[in-house]
Order: C-alpha cells, then structure tokens, then sequence
C-alpha cells in the first residue's frame, strides 16, 4: 500500500482575515463567504481573544485529519499564535524531524509555528518547501505577519486603510465589500510572491506595516537545499550531466507533490509539459504504489490536435483517461463566469481559461480526483513561448524568463488557480517547484534558447531516449491550450472572434481609450473582456497591470498567429504551434 508518510495537507482552501474592523464583524464576515468555493467541505469564523475587531475566516477542502484539519490552527505549545494558510509544506516533516520539534496535529502547516517560534518570520519562510499563503498572528508580541510562495502559486490579496484596517483573503472578492471607513474605496492589491510582511498590531486591532522584505527570488538556490540531499546530482554544466540534473530535479518536484491522501489526477493537453508530468506521475505513483490509477483529462472538440495528442500519451503511459468534449458555444456561455473568478480582464489569460474552467468542472462533478497536476510554468522557465525565437540575445532571452516568472502571477498561475479552484480542486505545478527552476535559471545562458528552430530544446533532450513519452511529443511544437483543444476545422479562437464581432462594433473600439484610460483595450475581443470586468469589478482595472504580450516584435493581440514569424509547416503541424499562449 500506498508507504507515503501519514501526514495532513490542508491544502486547496480558501483564507480571510480582517485586523481592526470599522464594521461589525458579523457584517463583514458576509464577504468571507465570496471565496466558498475554495473550500467546499467546511467553514469556520473565529474572533481574537482580546481583540474584539480581529478576526479569520476559513473555507476547508479536506484532505486528511479530521480532528485538526481547520483553522486558524492553534497548538497548546504556543497558545498565543494563530494561523491561517492555504498550501502544502513539502519539506514539514524532514524539518520536524530534523530540528526535532515537537508536533501535536499531523498537519503540515504546523511547521510553520515551530519555525517561527525557534528562528523568526524571515528565516520560517525561506525553510519552507511547498507553495502557501499564510497569515500569522503572535498576540504575544503583538504582531501580524503576511508571506506568499516564490511565485504566488497559492493567491493573496490585501485591503491596507490609512486608518490602519487591515483585511486579507485568497481572492480579491473577499475583499470587495468589506466596509471600511473611508470615503474612496480602498486599494486592493495582490500580495507580492516571494515576500513577507511585518505589521504591529495595536490594542484596538489596527495594523502598522513595519516591514515588508523578498525572502527569496528565483534565480537563487533556496534555503531549503541543503537539508534534502539528492543522490546522483552532478556539478559542472557538460551536457550530459545537466540532462541527468534536469531528471532528477524534475523527479524529485512530481515525487514531493504525491503529498494527499484524495485522488490525485493530471491534466494532459498532449503537449511536451502536461506529458512530462503525467508520465512522471504514473511512473511514480506505480513504485509509491498508490491504490488507484492515475486518472488523466483531456478537453476538446473530437478532432483537435489535443485531443489526440493526449489519446497517444495516455495509452503510452497506460493512465485512465477521461476526454472532456468542448464546444465554442459551451466556451462563450461559460466566459462571464470565468471572468468572474479569474478577477482578470488579460485577453490571453481569459482566452485559455476557458477550456481549464470546464475541464476542472467536469473533474469536480463526474471523477473523485481532488489534486490535479498540471505542466503551469514550463514555458516561462524553459522559453517555450514561439517569440523566443527572435530574441536579440541568450542574455535578453534568459532575463525575459526570470520577468516571465515573477509575472506567472498574474497571468498563467493565476488563471490555472482560478479555474481549479472554481470547483474545489487542488492544483500542483511541478515545472514551478522552486529548486528545479533555480537549478535551470543556473545553467548558461546559451543552453536555454531555442536551438534548430524547436523551442524548450534542452528540456526535450533531457528526456530523449527514455521512452517516457512517445517521440512525436518529445519534439512536438508549442500548441495554445486554447487554441489547440478546438477543431481543427475552426479553432475556439476564431469561433470567439465571430462571437465577438456581433457584440462590438467599430465606434465602441474607437473609443475605447475614453473609457478604458488605463490599459486601453487595442481589440474588439479586448473591449468585450473588459467590459465583462468592469460589470463585476468597477474601478479594480489596476488588478491587470498590464496586458501578457510578446517581446521583441510588433503586436497588438498575443495570438501568434498575428505574427510574422508564425508560419507553420504543410505536415500534422500546421494546426500545431498556432499561438503563444
């Protein structure tokens, strides 16, 4: 049976808090209830002991542990910290075991109390291994603290008034409603990844920041590293060591990731990245012998590329495959909601969401997989995106990857936490984990880029000759999730540009800049996103800085196929490779 250690993840969840309240806080506890779709399985408001306008809000996927899986946790150890997270900590227990602390749940997140208590808020966030969002409150030394993984792959959003009231929840629908007293609405923004946040807390609940501090960035080793010793990691950059480092780094990332005791699926569109993943996948949960297969899903119309694609990597790796069929109608019927959950108007971003939001749907209500592994990431790190090709130099091209990275939480995190958990599913990014991507963002620049025309050249090499997944998807080009899941006859992107084009007309683009001044819409499809946002989210446009585009060529839609340098071959590719997302 399955001899993965007995431990609790709390998991996909939803958090929410608030520190000196203006209102009555069984009036805002209303607003906690806009992220219940986080976690379906339970929900629990709580008030401060001795701070009468402080309070969290917790919405439970459970995972495992009955008796200890809510929050705020609280241990008897330390009966003056209380915390509410949302993530999984990889590394929990060969850190208890190793500092030799004390456990009293068998929750991963309790980790985090005892680092905090023996080494302090800076040094508790860099030790973790895992993706979270946490909010920390130590009523003894009166402080508040706030941190968000390496790329924001668990959400935050913060609500700071000049008065000093602090609300803090997983989306920034939490936060719309929240009564403050203030005349303007309150700035609500997205808590930086990477990062922690110190506040002091006052005797009437308010909040001062004190500090706000990176405690790890991308391109370095994280601070866990070294407590994890892997065999057979080589030093120096010879091609074949690198291609060895590369497999057992990745290995590693899927093998951490097993940590659920719910059904854990994959996500598989046929490409290079979610073939990657699953393979690995079902080749570890074989030797972890987990007591179910792996289940894979693939969504499209019957005759697209994907779909296809998919068929051939699931029957190469031997997963129970489930095909979601998608229709353009189903994607614009669907569009409002999705905007509604993603609380993003970037015109890539929305496009791609669609078919994630209907497949996670079709996950939630017909299988009983919970954690889903997806490919997120993989082109950010390894310059899978076909405007790589013109990058101006290995240099350029390696810091657009590191801006693509810290960016992935806007865009394609955001959209692959959105979509999934819309439906109380619970995603896992391998491609992100943090010591995986340090180790590529170390390799020379020149190995990176694009190399005999294919992008994510070295990556493919790593795995050439194993026979993981079958040769033709090794090499297989870069295809658009939302592009290459539609028929081949007319693909989901043109479908919603006739859509569209019945919605929008000339005059309304034209004025588009009057009234959207910032981030001005340039396209039809642009102004008919953003006029959805706006309906729901008036005056919140600053939540998408700016709009997911190509480097180094001319373009007013991220769709490659606007591009010059998109020309596809005459064989099985030319519906392949047909976009950037």
């Amino acid at each position: 049976m399955n001899n993965l250690p007995a431990h609790s993840s709390i998991s996909m969840c939803g958090i929410w808090a608030l520190f000196g309240s203006d209102e009555c806080l069984s009036v805002q506890c209303t607003n906690a209830m806009k992220i219940a779709h986080r976690g379906p399985d339970a929900f629990r408001f709580e008030n401060v002991n001795g701070f009468t306008n402080c309070c969290f809000g917790f919405h439970r996927l459970a995972i495992v542990d009955q008796l200890y899986g809510m929050q705020p946790l609280r241990v008897k150890k330390f009966p003056y910290l209380w915390l509410c997270y949302n993530g999984e900590i990889y590394n929990h227990i060969r850190l208890k075991n190793q500092f030799e602390f004390e456990y009293q749940t068998k929750v991963d997140g309790e980790i985090l109390l005892h680092l905090y208590d023996r080494f302090g808020i800076e040094k508790m966030a860099s030790m973790l291994d895992g993706v979270f969002a946490f909010i920390l409150l130590d009523t003894a030394n009166r402080k508040v603290f706030l941190g968000r993984d390496t790329y924001g792959v668990r959400p935050l959003f913060r609500l700071l008034t000049d008065n000093g009231f602090l609300a803090v929840c997983s989306e920034a629908k939490g936060l719309l409603d929240v009564k403050t007293s203030m005349s303007t609405p309150a700035k609500i923004t997205p808590f930086l990844p990477g990062h922690f946040e110190v506040f002091d807390l006052k005797l009437n609940g308010k909040v001062q920041s004190v500090q706000m501090d990176r405690f790890h960035c991308c391109t370095e080793e994280p601070k866990h590293a070294p407590h994890n010793i892997l065999e057979g990691l080589g030093t120096g950059f010879e091609l074949e060591t690198v291609k060895s480092n590369i497999r057992i780094l990745f290995e590693d990332a899927v093998k951490k990731r097993l940590m659920a005791h719910r059904r854990i699926g994959c996500l598989l569109s046929g490409g290079l990245d979610s073939s990657l993943v699953a393979a690995t996948l079902v080749k570890l949960a074989k030797e972890e012998e987990l007591p179910y297969p792996i289940q894979t899903f693939s969504i499209g119309a019957e005759d697209s590329p994907d779909v296809a694609a998919a068929r051939k990597v699931a029957a190469h790796i031997g997963s129970e495959h489930h095909e979601v069929n998608f229709t353009p109608e189903e994607g614009i019927r669907a569009l409002e909601e999705v905007i509604v959950h993603l609380e993003s108007y970037d015109i890539t971003t929305v496009r791609a969401s669609v078919g994630m939001y209907l497949i996670s749907k079709h996950i939630r209500e017909k299988t009983d997989s919970v954690v889903i592994f997806s490919g997120e990431g993989s082109d950010e790190l390894t310059q899978g995106y076909i405007y790589f090709h013109k990058a101006p130099s290995p240099k350029a091209a390696a810091e657009d990857s590191v801006r693509l990275l810290e960016e992935l939480y806007l865009f394609d995190v955001l959209r692959a936490d959105r979509t999934t958990a819309a439906h109380g599913l619970e995603l896992r990014v391998p491609f992100l984990d943090h010591r995986f991507t340090a180790y590529f963002l170390s390799l020379p620049e020149e190995m990176r880029v694009p190399k005999d025309g294919v992008e994510k050249h070295l990556l493919r090499e790593a795995f050439k000759g194993l026979n993981l997944i079958p040769d033709e998807i090794l090499w297989r080009r870069k295809e658009a999730f939302s592009d290459g899941m539609t028929s081949m006859k007319k693909s989901w992107y043109a479908s919603l540009q006739e859509h569209i084009e019945s919605e929008v007309n000339d005059s309304q683009l034209e004025n588009a800049s009057d009234l959207f001044p910032f981030n001005p819409p340039k396209t039809k499809e642009g102004f008919f996103i953003r006029q959805i946002f706006e309906k729901h989210y008036p005056g919140r446009c600053e939540w998408t800085p700016h709009y997911w585009m190509p480097r180094w060529i001319k373009a007013t839609d991220p769709s490659a196929r606007t591009l010059s340098i998109y020309k596809p071959d005459k064989d099985q590719r030319s519906h392949q490779a047909s976009d950037l997302i």
